[in-house]
């Protein structure tokens, strides 16, 4: 059996069987097939909710935002994405969270501020 995914649905393009199925066989097989997709097919969000949890606004959030930064940062990875995945923000506002964290003293400054 050959099957394509494209644009959600799937098409079944060759068939072959041995013996060839009857038409009770292949309706048996099309529902066998349709059950497992159905499962695992994504459900659609309710109107109005975003797919993303909420973000835990003030502290707690700029909490979250530094440690995602600082542990990146010290396994030697890209903390701006490392917060991007924590977050699932896109990377304008994870550096805009980044820089809410660090003006709220969650992390160091990042240029040296001359008096």
């Amino acid at each position: 059996m050959t099957a394509v995914v494209s644009h959600g649905r799937v098409t079944i393009e060759d068939l072959h069987a041995q013996p060839p199925l009857s038409a009770d066989d292949f309706a048996a097989l099309v529902d066998w097939i349709e059950r497992p997709l159905a499962d695992d097919a994504p459900r659609a969000a309710d109107p109005g909710r975003r797919a993303r949890p909420a973000w835990p606004r003030g502290h707690a959030g700029r909490r979250i935002v530094a440690e995602a930064y600082r542990t990146a940062q010290g396994e030697g990875r890209d903390p701006v994405l490392a917060v991007m995945g924590a977050t699932g923000h896109g990377r304008r506002k994870s550096l805009r969270l980044i820089a809410g964290a660090r003006d709220a003293g969650f992390l160091t400054p990042r240029h040296h501020r001359r008096a």
